[in-house]
C-alpha cells in the first residue's frame, strides 16, 4: 500500500543499506591499508582489537569479495530510491558514468602495481575506488529519474490501432482472394482478403491513384474469368480493363465469347442494338429504356423525378420506342430510328403515333396540346426531349447502335459472353447516356433465374446512370450475379445519384475495399468498421512523486484520419461471409501484395484487341442516311403518301406533304 508510513519506512531501509555498504568499504580500506594508517598514527588499541575481530569475517578475506559486497549493498539501496522523474533525462551519459564507475571501482587495485611510495599507492587506491563508488551511486540515483515509458514513441497511435486479421486463404468456386500483409504486435504478417460471397456486392472506393484498378479490379476480372464467370465490364478509360479481360480469356479455358462496344474505333467494335425488340416484352420495358436515356443525358433530372417537365419527355420517348417496337415486328426498333422519328415536325409525327392504340394514353396530352394550338406548352413538354436526343445524332453512334452482332444476355447457359463497353472521359456526357441504356437492357436480361454465374464490373460507376442499382444488388444474389462498383468517393455518388439512392447503395453492399478517401466517406467507413479495445497510458509528474495510470477503452479500429492518409496499395475494408463458411475476422487494414515484375511481364505480352471488321467513312455515312431514309419511308407508308408526288391522286395530295430526301452519292 502506498501510504506515508510505508514510504518513510522504505526510505529508512534504503538509507541503512547504503550506510552498511559505506561502512564495509571503509573497513576494507582500513584493514587492507593498515600499515599506512598505523604509520601516520591513525590507529587506536581498542578500535584495532574490534576491527581485528571484524576482519576475521569471511568477506574480508578477498579484496574482490568485500568490494563486491559493498557494491551489491549500494545497488540494493538504489532500488528503493524514488527520484523525481525528469522527462529530459538522457540515459546514455548515465550508463557511461556507471561503466566508468565500475571500471575505477574494480580497477583501482592496479594502483598497487605501480613503483611508488606506499603512502601514494594507498592514496591512489582509495581515491580511485571512492570516485568509482560515487560515480555508480550518482548514475544509479539519476537513473531512477528516467521515465520507464515513453509515450512519444508511437505518436500516431499506430500500434494501438492494429488488430488481428484473417491469415487463412478461404477459397471457393466464386471467391476473390487477394494476398496482403499487415502489422500486428510490432510484426509484419501475411494475410488474405477473402471475398467468398461476391454476390452480396463489392464496393471499391479510392481517390485517383489509390490503386483501385491495379490492386483490386484487375484481380476480380482475372479470377472470375478463370472460374468460368460470364462477365460485363464497363471500362471508363477504354481499353485498360478490356485488354486484361481479353488476354485472360485467351489464356484460360473459359469458353465465353468476347465482345466489345467502342464508339471511337469502329474497326474494333461489335454492333449491338440495345432496343432489340425481342428483349422488350412489355411497354414498361420501353418506359425503363426511355427513363434511362433521358436521365443519362440530363443528370440533373435524377433529383427531379416526378416533375411534370421531367416525366413528359420520358413519356414522349416511351411512346416513340414502343411505336417502333410494334411497327412491322420492330424492324426499325433501334435508338437511331427513335432519334430520327422524334425529330419530325408535329404535323407528321402525331398522326403517325396516333395509329398505335397502345400508346394512345401516353401521347394524348401532346396531341391535345397540338390540336388546341397550345404550342408553348407542347414545346415545353417535347423540346427538351428532342434537344437532348439530338446530341446522339452521330454517324458513328448510329453505326454501332443499329447492328445485331450479339445480344446482351451474356449469361445464357449455352452461349456465355464477356462483354466490354468502353467510354471516353472526353465524351462521357454523350457516350454515358447510350452506355447507360446498354447496361439497363443488359441487366434486365441477366438478372433472371437458371442462368450462368456472372460478374458485372463498373469502373467509375457515377459516370453512367443506372436506375435501381440497389434493387439489382438486393435481388441478384439469388441469381448468382456478382456486382462490383468502383467509386472515387461517396460525395461523387451522392452528386450524380442523389443523397437517398447513394446512401442505399453504400449501405446495402456487403463487401467493401477502400483505399484513400476523405471527408464523409472516411467517417462513414470508420463507423462501419467499429471499435476495438485500446490501451491508454498517462503520467503525472510533480515535485515529489510520479504517478502512472493505464486503462483500456473502446475506440475506432480505423479512424477517419487514418483512412484519409492511406498510401497507394494500402486498403481497409470488410468482407461478408456465408452461413457455411463463416469468417470471424472480417475487417482488414493491410497492403495488397502485387508481383509487380510478373504483372509487367504479363502486360508486355498482351495482345491488342483484334479488329472486328474494316469500316470506312463511306459505310458509316451510308448507314446514317439509310436510317433517315427508313423514317421517311415509314411516315410515307403510314400516312399513305407516295414518294413520287406527280403520280399522287387528288385524295392523297390533300394529306400532309412529307419532304423527300434528296439523292446523295455515297
Amino acid at each position: 500500500m502506498r501510504t506515508g508510513e510505508n514510504e518513510q519506512g522504505l526510505r529508512k531501509v534504503a538509507d541503512f543499506t547504503r550506510l552498511l555498504s559505506i561502512a564495509i568499504l571503509v573497513l576494507h580500506f582500513y584493514v587492507s591499508c593498515y600499515r599506512v594508517f598505523h604509520q601516520i598514527g591513525f590507529y587506536s588499541g581498542v578500535t584495532d582489537q574490534l576491527i581485528g575481530k571484524i576482519s576475521m569475517i569471511k568477506i574480508f578475506e578477498s579484496i574482490l569479495l568485500v568490494k563486491t559486497w559493498a557494491l551489491g549493498l549500494l545497488l540494493v539501496s538504489l532500488l528503493g530510491v524514488r527520484g523525481r522523474k525528469d522527462e529530459k533525462a538522457n540515459v546514455r551519459p548515465l550508463i557511461l558514468y556507471a561503466f566508468l564507475g565500475f571500471g575505477l571501482y574494480y580497477g583501482s587495485v592496479l594502483a598497487f602495481e605501480l613503483d611508488l611510495d606506499l603512502l601514494v599507492l594507498v592514496a591512489l587506491y582509495v581515491g580511485f575506488c571512492a570516485i568509482g563508488y560515487l560515480l555508480v551511486l550518482s548514475s544509479g540515483t539519476r537513473l531512477t529519474r528516467l521515465l520507464k515509458m515513453n509515450l512519444m514513441n508511437d505518436i500516431f497511435n499506430n500500434e494501438n490501432e492494429t488488430f488481428p486479421q484473417e491469415e487463412r486463404k478461404i477459397s471457393n468456386e466464386y471467391s476473390i482472394n487477394l494476398p496482403a500483409k499487415y502489422f500486428y504486435e510490432g510484426m509484419s504478417r501475411d494475410s488474405w482478403i477473402n471475398i467468398i460471397n461476391p454476390f452480396r456486392g463489392l464496393l471499391v472506393l479510392g481517390t485517383p491513384g489509390s490503386g483501385k484498378s491495379y490492386f483490386a479490379i484487375r484481380h476480380i476480372i482475372t479470377q472470375h474469368i478463370k472460374k468460368g464467370f460470364s462477365m460485363f465490364i464497363y471500362d471508363f478509360k477504354y481499353d485498360d480493363l478490356s485488354r486484361i479481360a481479353y488476354n485472360t480469356l485467351l489464356k484460360d479455358k473459359n469458353r465465353s465469347k468476347f465482345y466489345v462496344i467502342n464508339f471511337d474505333d469502329l474497326n474494333r467494335t461489335h454492333r449491338c442494338n440495345p432496343l432489340d425488340p425481342q428483349g422488350m416484352n412489355d411497354i414498361t420495358d420501353a418506359t425503363e429504356a426511355a427513363r434511362t436515356i433521358m436521365l443519362g443525358l440530363n443528370r440533373e433530372w435524377i433529383k427531379k423525378q416526378g416533375d411534370f417537365f421531367v416525366e413528359s419527355p420520358i413519356n414522349f420517348l416511351t411512346a416513340i420506342i414502343w411505336y417502333l417496337k410494334k411497327y412491322r415486328g420492330g424492324v426499325y426498333c433501334t435508338l437511331p430510328h427513335v432519334i430520327e422519328l422524334m425529330q419530325l415536325d408535329y404535323q407528321y409525327l402525331f398522326p403517325v403515333l396516333d395509329r398505335e392504340p397502345e400508346i394512345e394514353v401516353l401521347i394524348n396530352p401532346f396531341v391535345s396540346a397540338w390540336k388546341n394550338e397550345a404550342f408553348d406548352q407542347l414545346e415545353g413538354q417535347v423540346a427538351s426531349a428532342k434537344i437532348s436526343m439530338a446530341k446522339l445524332s452521330s454517324p458513328a453512334l448510329y453505326y454501332v447502335l443499329s447492328g445485331n452482332d450479339f445480344t446482351l444476355d451474356l449469361n445464357k447457359p449455352d452461349d456465355p459472353k464477356v462483354i466490354c463497353i468502353g467510354n471516353n472521359p472526353q465524351k462521357q456526357q454523350v457516350y454515358g447516356a447510350v452506355l447507360s441504356l446498354y447496361i439497363s437492357r443488359m441487366i434486365k436480361l441477366v438478372n433472371q433465374k437458371d442462368k450462368r454465374k456472372s460478374s458485372l464490373i463498373f469502373d467509375e460507376f457515377p459516370t453512367i446512370y443506372f436506375n435501381n442499382m440497389d434493387s439489382l444488388i438486393a435481388t441478384a444474389r439469388s441469381n448468382q450475379v456478382a456486382t462490383t462498383l468502383a467509386v472515387q468517393d461517396y460525395s461523387q455518388l451522392k452528386k450524380d445519384y442523389g443523397r437517398e439512392q447513394a446512401e442505399v447503395i453504400l449501405n446495402i453492399i456487403g463487401n467493401v475495399i477502400s483505399g484513400q478517401v476523405t471527408g464523409d466517406t472516411a467517417k462513414h467507413l470508420s463507423e462501419r468498421f467499429g471499435k476495438i479495445q485500446q490501451q491508454r497510458k498517462s503520467i503525472s509528474i510533480n515535485s515529489s512523486d510520479t504517478s502512472v495510470s493505464k486503462s483500456t477503452q473502446l475506440d475506432f479500429a480505423i479512424p477517419a484520419s487514418k483512412i484519409s492518409s492511406l498510401s497507394s496499395g494500402e486498403f481497409v475494408g470488410m468482407v461478408a461471409d456465408n452461413p457455411d463458411e463463416q469468417i470471424k475476422l472480417k475487417m482488414f487494414h493491410n497492403h495488397i501484395q502485387n508481383d509487380h515484375g510478373a504483372l509487367q511481364k504479363e502486360e508486355s505480352a498482351y495482345q491488342p484487341i483484334p479488329k472486328v471488321r474494316s469500316v470506312d467513312s463511306g459505310i458509316v455515312k451510308m448507314n446514317y442516311y439509310q436510317i433517315k431514309q427508313d423514317i421517311q419511308e415509314l411516315v410515307a407508308a403510314e400516312l399513305g403518301v407516295k414518294q413520287d408526288k406527280s403520280e399522287a391522286s387528288a385524295d392523297v395530295a390533300k394529306q400532309p406533304k412529307i419532304p423527300k430526301m434528296r439523292n446523295m452519292k455515297l
